[in-house]
């Protein structure tokens, strides 16, 4: 099978994970993104081209779903897009250690969560403390958490 589309059934799969599972484990309204996590390790893996278009890709899905056209799609691309600049040689090995998966998918999760929320809250009007605390900081530790785990699982 060619590696692309293995990739793409990878992602077509931790989308349906997302949407089906880690989107209702919820814990104060926060929820972990795991189509991010797949999206900085391939933006890490392929570079800024490839993950744009996945990010754009995984984002239109998202939306798809949760009914919010166009602030996933944006946000991922851009997201997919900056991570790419981070992108590996093909020859060099992508090993993630479990402390890098911690921090690195803190940081990722609060800059997408921050730019999320921003366009949500303009998008809907809506002002309150839940989309701060809930959001975007409860779901960028949450995202950060299930990064740890899966990079201890994985390894």
């Amino acid at each position: 099978m060619p590696l692309s589309v293995r990739r793409l059934l990878q992602g077509a799969g931790v989308f349906l994970l997302q949407w089906l599972v880690f989107g209702r484990l919820r814990i104060y309204g926060a929820y972990p993104d795991v189509v991010l996590l797949f999206l900085a390790w391939y933006a890490l893996k392929e570079g800024r081209r490839r993950a744009s278009i996945a990010g754009f890709l995984l984002g239109a899905a998202l939306d798809a779903v949760y009914g919010s056209w166009g602030v996933h799609m944006f946000v991922k691309t851009l997201v997919g897009f900056l991570l790419g600049f981070f992108a590996l040689d093909e020859r060099d090995p992508l090993l993630i250690q479990p402390q890098q998966a911690l921090l690195g998918g803190l940081v990722v999760a609060l800059l997408h969560n921050g730019l999320l929320v921003a366009l949500l809250s303009l998008q809907t009007t809506a002002t309150n403390d839940f989309l701060v605390y809930a959001l975007w900081l409860g779901s960028a530790l949450y995202t950060a958490a299930v990064g740890f785990l899966a990079s201890l699982l994985l390894r």
